[in-house]
C-alpha cells in the first residue's frame, strides 16, 4: 500500500451542477485528485440550497452540499463575461479533466462545447454529462433524475406495488447512481489518454443509466417477454421473494431460492410443508402462492425481529431487514466498512458519506468541508498566473464576488 492516493496530480474542473457531474468529481477528489469547482456568481450551484427542498431533511448542516463537494477548491466566475472566458481557457489548459452537465445552449454560449475545450487543451478528457443523450429528439430537454432516470427508463413504474400510483423516489438517488457512471467515463478516457496520448469525450446521460439500471426489465422487453405484473405483496409471483412483518411492526425482505426452501419451512417451524405437493416446485409455489404467502405471513407475525434475526441466521435463510435511512445511518456496519466516515470543518457534521469504491493498495482523502462560494478564487487566479492587479480588475468588473464571507457549513 503507497500513502500517496492514487489520483493525486490529477487535475479536476467541476463546471457542473447539482449532483451527477459533481459527485463524480467528487469521487476523484476521494483519491486524491485537485478539483476546481466552478459556480456563478450570486447563487452559486442550486445544489447549495437542495437540501432545504421538501422532503428533504431538516438539518443545520448543509450536509448535501458537503456530501456532494467536499474536499474541492471553489471559484465563482461570470462565464458570460470576456474575462470569465479568459479565466476558463486558462482552467482548462490546467486540467487533465473537465466535467459538465450544461445543457447543450448554455455550453456553447460559455464556450464550454467540448470542440472549443478540446482547441485550448486537445490532452483534455471531457465528460459530458446529459439528461437524454447528445442525439435524437429528446437531445435538448433537460433532465433531472426523477424525470429521466426514473421516469423515463421504465425504472418508476415498475417500481411499486400493484394497484398503487407511481410515487415520488428518493431524491439524488438517480443522481448519485450515474456519478458513478460518469466517474467510469472519465477513468476509462484518463486510461485512453494514457495508452494513445490523446484527449478525447467521454460521457454517460441519466436515461442510459436508468435503462441499465432497469435492465432485467427493458432487456425482457427486447426480447419479447411476458411480464408478471407489478407486485402484488399478497399474491406475489415468487413468495419466496418477498416482504413479511413481523410481530414488532418491523418488515423483512425474504429472498429465498428453491434449492433452499427447506431451511426456510424448518425454521418457521412447518417441515411439513416440504411434502405438500402445492409447494414442492417452482410452478407448483406459483400456482398457490397466495396460500403460501399467507402462511408466511402468520408465522413472520408470531414473532418479533429479533427472533427472526436469530431463527434466520442459524438456518442460514437470506433475508434483509427493512431499515429507515435514520437507523442505516447508526448501522455499524456502515463505520466498520468505512461507508460513513469523519469528516472535517462543517459544524453540525461529524459524517458524511464515502464514495463506493475502495482500493487496497491506495487510500482516500480524509473528507474535508466544502468551498464556499468563490472561497478560491485569489488562490487560483494566482497559480493561473493572473497578477493582483489583474485580479482586482476581475473584483471590480464582477467577473468574480468580493472575498468569500462566512456562511452556515
Amino acid at each position: 500500500m503507497t500513502n500517496e492516493a492514487v489520483f493525486t496530480g490529477v487535475k479536476v474542473l467541476d463546471v457542473a451542477s447539482f449532483i451527477a457531474g459533481p459527485a463524480a468529481a467528487t469521487v476523484l477528489s476521494d483519491f486524491g485528485a485537485d478539483v476546481i469547482k466552478v459556480e456563478p456568481p450570486g447563487a452559486g450551484d442550486p445544489q447549495r440550497r437542495l437540501a432545504l427542498v421538501p422532503p428533504n431533511p431538516r438539518a443545520h448542516a448543509n450536509y448535501a452540499w458537503h456530501q456532494t463537494n467536499r474536499n474541492k477548491r471553489g471559484m465563482a466566475v461570470d462565464l458570460k463575461s470576456s474575462d470569465g472566458t479568459r479565466i476558463l481557457e486558462r482552467l482548462v489548459k490546467w486540467a487533465d479533466v473537465l466535467i459538465t452537465n450544461y445543457p447543450h445552449a448554455a455550453r456553447e454560449r460559455l464556450h464550454l462545447t467540448y470542440g472549443e475545450v478540446a482547441e485550448w487543451n486537445p490532452l483534455i478528457i471531457y465528460a459530458d454529462l446529459t439528461g437524454f443523450g447528445n442525439a435524437g429528439p429528446d437531445a435538448a430537454l433537460p433532465g433531472f433524475d426523477i424525470t429521466a432516470y426514473w421516469a423515463r427508463s421504465g425504472l418508476l413504474a415498475a417500481t411499486r406495488d400493484a394497484g398503487a400510483p407511481p410515487t415520488l423516489p428518493v431524491a439524488g438517488s438517480g443522481d448519485y447512481a450515474s456519478a458513478m457512471g460518469l466517474y467510469s467515463a472519465i477513468v476509462t478516457g484518463l486510461y485512453f489518454r494514457e495508452r494513445t496520448g490523446r484527449g478525447t469525450c467521454v460521457g454517460t446521460s441519466l436515461l442510459a443509466q436508468g435503462v441499465w439500471a432497469t435492465g432485467m426489465l427493458v432487456s425482457g422487453a427486447l426480447a419479447g417477454g411476458q411480464f408478471y405484473g407489478l407486485h402484488d405483496r399478497e399474491n406475489p409471483s415468487n413468495p419466496l421473494i418477498n416482504t413479511y412483518a413481523t410481530a414488532d411492526g418491523r418488515w423483512l425482505m425474504l429472498v429465498v431460492f428453491l434449492p433452499h426452501w427447506p431451511r426456510l419451512a424448518n425454521a418457521i417451524g412447518r417441515p411439513e410443508l416440504l411434502s405438500d405437493p402445492r409447494f414442492t416446485d417452482p410452478r407448483a409455489i406459483a400456482e398457490n402462492a397466495h396460500a403460501l404467502t399467507d402462511i408466511l405471513d402468520r408465522a413472520f407475525a408470531a414473532q418479533p425481529l429479533a427472533y427472526w434475526k436469530q431463527v434466520l441466521g442459524r438456518a442460514r435463510v437470506s433475508y434483509g431487514t427493512i431499515q429507515t435511512p435514520e437507523e442505516a445511518a447508526g448501522d455499524p456496519q456502515l463505520r466498520a466498512t468505512d461507508i460513513v466516515v469523519p469528516i472535517e470543518g462543517v459544524d453540525d457534521l461529524d459524517s458524511t458519506i464515502s464514495s463506493p469504491i475502495t482500493m487496497l493498495a491506495s487510500p482516500k482523502v480524509p473528507p474535508r468541508r466544502a468551498p464556499r462560494l468563490g472561497e478560491h478564487n485569489d488562490e487560483v487566479l494566482a497559480e493561473l498566473g493572473f497578477s493582483p492587479g489583474e485580479i482586482a480588475g476581475f473584483r471590480s468588473e464582477g467577473v468574480i464576488p468580493p472575498p468569500a464571507t462566512q456562511e452556515p457549513q
